[in-house]
């Protein structure tokens, strides 16, 4: 037998394994369901460091605190919000009723579990990405088979491995990407896929989820741009954004993109900016900045600085020393300016610690050149004025926003997060993903006796009577 085909037969018997393991118990108690999220939170609790350490070692080096902070707290956390609202979440929702037609009837809307769920997970912030929604797969009393990132080796072996002493082959199973795992993962048919990634990525598995009629949540990506207006304190706006950007090297699908302001702020920002992150990492090297990823997406960056200034851009390093060192994979935050039309970073979603500054005389211009591309996942107003932020949020759609700072809509447990258009579709965190994991299934129940059964054939002039009354 062949790997494919080994594979195909790995990843189907899974299937076959949780699904009939979902029709043995298809609703899950409250009580089953708080278990499964506190043993969740017990893995993640025990494995604190290993995990912070599979990590690093797929990065090459990824700040513990980084990892810490942005993806180990945020899944226990979650998991404690969860618990307080999983009782309300799953009580039946009382919904109006016709008294003319059917007086004496009631309607209820029931969340119950959807079965399986898929879930592909991207590089970058791994832990997050797939303890974060197994949470609210979980919750809504799923089953869940989840295929790592070819990029997160270490820890989808650590996953792998440690995680069958916490949940059973039939609740959850871990995959790890060896090759061709992504394109025969995405054509189970789950009852839901959840992928996380790039655009170009996302239409090949929506393409393949489309021949089973599943149904995808997209997370994608985009060029989130923030807009610093004229009224907003400059210095405040340089420690917030540049501490997004250079969070995890600027290898978040949420960072700042790129950045709108005056022109006649420009140079005062790019002064605060070398004093902020040279404070925060006195050198290149420093143990607090992480690694890019792996070697290709180290030569596009690189690619993406020299195609810019060779088109006339300005580029300006912000660390003393190197613009970037090879060995250990890092490459010195950089500032560019006037970074040409057409080139990789006006053009590609950057995916590093490399900010374009672009300039506008009024908002009206910002307002059109980010409508005349795709819709970002992510827009960043920064202003004190509120007419104004009302005005970008009315007039620029994006998938979040996050107003006088970056990326921390995302972090707020009781807000959906998801993209819109190119950058995605559907919804996860809060009660948005507990309903996304689950059928809000209408279920109407017929009272006693119903008045409908003079409205039975044969139609005669009493039928007349009442049907010209309920049109009138």
């Amino acid at each position: 037998m062949n790997m494919s085909a080994s594979l195909q037969e790995q990843l189907q018997n899974c299937l076959l394994l949780q699904r009939a393991a979902y029709h043995a118990d298809p609703v899950p108690t409250l009580a089953q369901r708080r278990q499964d999220l506190l043993t969740l939170q017990r893995f993640i609790r025990d494995h604190k460091e290993a995990l912070c350490e599979a990590i690093s070692a797929d990065y090459g080096h990824r700040s513990r605190h980084e990892t810490l902070l942005a993806e180990i707290f945020p899944a226990i956390d979650g998991i404690d919000q969860v618990l307080k609202h999983l009782k309300r979440w799953m009580r039946p929702q009382r919904r109006a009723v016709d008294l003319r037609n059917f007086l004496g009837a009631s309607n209820r809307v029931i969340p119950q579990p959807l079965g399986v769920v898929g879930v592909i997970v991207p590089w970058n912030f791994p832990v997050n990405l797939s303890l974060v929604p197994l949470t609210f797969i979980f919750a809504a009393g799923n089953r869940a088979m989840v295929k790592m990132s070819e990029n997160s080796r270490h820890l989808a072996k650590l996953l792998i491995e440690r995680m069958p002493a916490y949940f059973p082959p039939e609740k959850l199973q871990f995959f790890d990407e060896s090759g061709g795992v992504g394109i025969e993962f995405s054509k189970l048919p789950f009852d839901h896929l959840l992928f996380t990634g790039s655009g170009q990525t996302g239409r090949a598995v929506m393409a393949a989820a489309a021949q089973n009629l599943c149904p995808v949540t997209l997370e994608l990506g985009g060029k989130a741009p923030a807009v610093l207006c004229a009224d907003f304190p400059l210095r405040l706006a340089a420690e917030r954004i540049m501490f997004v950007k250079c969070l995890n090297a600027g290898q978040i699908c949420t960072t700042v993109d790129h950045l709108w302001m005056p022109a006649d702020r420009v140079e005062a920002f790019v002064g605060a900016a070398r004093e902020i992150v040279a404070a925060r990492y006195p050198a290149l090297s420093s143990a607090d900045y992480t690694a890019i990823i792996d070697e290709r997406s180290f030569d596009r960056l690189l690619n993406a600085l020299d195609e810019a200034q060779a088109g006339g851009a300005r580029l300006i390093p912000l660390l003393p020393g190197p613009a970037f060192e090879r060995a250990t994979r890092k490459i010195n935050p950089h500032i560019v300016l006037n970074a040409p039309a057409g080139s990789q970073l006006a053009e590609r979603e950057i995916f590093g610690p490399i900010l374009p500054i672009r300039t506008y005389a009024k908002l009206e211009e910002v307002v059109t050149a980010i409508n005349a591309g795709p819709r970002p996942l992510a827009l960043y107003p920064f202003s004190y004025d509120k007419p104004t932020v009302q005005m970008l949020l009315d007039r620029v759609m994006s998938g979040g926003v996050s107003v006088n700072d970056a990326l921390f809509h995302v972090g707020q447990h009781d807000l959906p997060f998801g993209g819109v258009g190119e950058s995605g579709m559907g919804h996860y965190h809060g009660r948005e993903g507990f309903d996304t994991f689950s059928k809000l299934r209408p279920v109407f129940y017929q009272a006693r006796f119903s008045s409908l059964k003079f409205l039975m054939p044969p139609y005669g002039k009493f039928a007349d009577r009442v049907l010209a009354f309920l049109t009138r």
